[in-house]
């Protein structure tokens, strides 16, 4: 299953798809409505009432996954038209007679495939534990515009996607590099405004909580149990205060600052500060680094130095590596992918080659590709037109130019990162007008449990902090390590508070805090 790349939107009779009975009672998929009945909600989002809950057909599609699509609208205003197919993905729980419910999981981006996602990690048990997947049926899917759910596509093939991103050019380095990276930006939005078609104008945030609230209805659980990780967190807040009253349980892992994400007078990931926290991670791999000794391969010398040398001598020229040339800015985002603890020893394995190299001229300047080539896989363009239809940007390029002097100086080496990486949404040529701009603080029928890594490179811990601020409810759970969230940062203790407040829906007493499991370089 699933071996379509993508669903075409179609367009079909309600009183023909959906005049059937769900195998949890005795409702007409017909009729609107959840499938228990909830109490009163007076901010319950009308248009997700409205829509038709979903028929799940689930096929084994493997290692003991089952798949299916579920049909829901392309535009929740006119629920009776335009339909699109969410690919939706389930590993059963282990112990059905101790069952509570359905675990919904999004592992951020947005871009990402869910499907794909949980098909690599439902069994990492620092993430979902046995004694978790005993109890929750895990599900995810990959949203819309997200791989095989109403794809965002901005070319005619995948050939030419791949050539294309193979050639975009990086962060710029200097004033110098802006123009082109403006121009590239700006071209990247007209194509996908010229190829992605309706998709576009539907893309946000609220329609795939929407999305969700359906879901939860397919699957006949009361209210939502929901783990959502890094972007997942925005999706899970968005969620929870268009749905209050349907909150079981909510764990966000790697959170964000919600409001921030959405409103702003600068960049978007200035505003959200992960240049600090890219800034600030790098300053804890270089001590882990020196804590390890031996274990890690930049620790001889001073770390610090040594990469203050390395850098300077990659803004003169690049610097060759086992035969490929490497730009200053290439390096800088190799230092600054610092996501994954488990690759910090490679990264100390290339910054010391890099070093010990960096007296040696290069033959050649190389292509600064800012996104991988990954054929057949849109994850790039689905970024944009979530983000895009979701956040306000400034819309100047010249702002752009004078925030990215002021940050190079404010935060060497990475200030400049974090201004350009949502620049095509300057260009965008689409609008989604059910986009959630707020309120963030209607009060959910469950507290929230927000978990986020001390030194978080992707969503800092003031951003966490700033986030849980804005619910109505929640309660922050530091983890004492570096990386991007409980996902990437192996922590025993961080597993067993989420899993024991996804049993429960209590959170933790004020002041938990967690460890890690190891060193990265253990």
């Amino acid at each position: 299953m699933y071996s379509r790349s993508s669903r075409r939107e179609t367009r079909r009779s309600s009183t023909s798809v959906f005049a059937v009975l769900l195998g949890v009672g005795a409702l007409v998929i017909g009729s609107p409505g959840p499938a228990t009945a909830t109490p009163p909600d007076p901010y319950l989002d009308q248009l997700a009432e409205a829509a038709h809950t979903p028929a799940l057909s689930w096929e084994n599609c493997s290692d003991g996954f089952f798949c299916t699509w579920a049909q829901v609208p392309l535009d929740y205003h006119r629920t009776e038209d335009a339909q699109i197919e969410l690919a939706v993905i389930k590993l059963p729980a282990t112990d059905p007679d101790r069952r509570i419910g359905t675990l919904f999981v999004n592992f951020g981006g947005p871009g990402p495939s869910g499907v794909d996602r949980l098909r690599e990690r439902a069994r990492w048990p620092w993430l979902f534990s046995e004694e978790l997947r005993a109890r929750f049926d895990l599900v995810s899917w990959d949203p819309r515009s997200v791989s095989r759910s109403a794809a965002t596509s901005c070319f005619p093939s995948p050939d030419e996607q791949s050539e294309y991103f193979a050639t975009f050019p990086g962060t710029p380095t200097d004033a110098g590099d802006e123009p082109e990276f403006f121009a590239r930006s700006a071209d990247i939005a007209a194509r996908c405004g010229e190829h992605a078609g309706p998709i576009l104008a539907h893309a946000s945030t609220a329609n795939t909580a929407r999305d969700l609230e359906l879901l939860r209805r397919a699957v006949g659980d009361d209210a939502l149990t929901y783990h959502g990780i890094s972007y997942g967190t925005q999706l899970g807040a968005v969620y929870a205060n268009m749905f209050p009253g349907r909150v079981r349980a909510m764990a966000f892992d790697g959170s964000m600052d919600f409001a921030g994400n959405v409103d702003g007078d600068l960049p978007l990931d200035t505003r959200q500060g992960v240049a600090d926290a890219m800034a600030e991670t790098f300053e804890t791999f270089l001590r882990d680094c020196v804590a390890a000794g031996p274990r890690c391969a930049f620790a001889a010398g001073d770390p610090k130095l040594k990469w203050i040398a390395l850098a300077g001598r990659a803004r003169i020229a690049p610097i060759v590596v086992d035969g490929e040339s490497l730009t200053y800015q290439q390096i800088v985002t190799a230092a600054g992918s610092l996501a994954r603890p488990e690759f910090y020893p490679d990264l100390a394995v290339l910054l010391q080659k890099l070093f010990d190299a960096s007296t040696g001229l290069p033959p050649a300047l190389v292509p600064d590709a800012v996104f991988p080539e990954e054929p057949n896989d849109n994850r790039v363009e689905a970024f944009y037109s979530i983000q895009c239809a979701d956040s306000t940007v400034p819309t100047d390029p010249a702002v752009y130019s004078r925030v990215a002097a002021t940050e190079d100086l404010r935060v060497p080496w990475f200030g400049r990162t974090a201004v350009f990486n949502a620049t095509p949404c300057a260009f965008w040529p689409a609008t989604d007008a059910d986009r959630y701009t707020g309120p963030w603080n209607r009060r959910t029928a469950a507290p929230i449990l927000v978990l986020n890594s001390r030194f978080d490179p992707a969503t800092p811990l003031h951003g966490a902090y700033a986030g849980a601020a804005q619910l109505a409810d929640a309660r922050v759970v530091v983890v004492e390590g570096a990386g991007h969230s409980t996902m990437y940062v192996a922590s025993t203790c961080a597993e067993r508070v989420k899993r024991d407040y996804l049993f429960t829906g209590d959170l933790p007493a004020e002041g938990v805090g967690c460890g890690i499991d190891r060193s990265p370089f253990d």
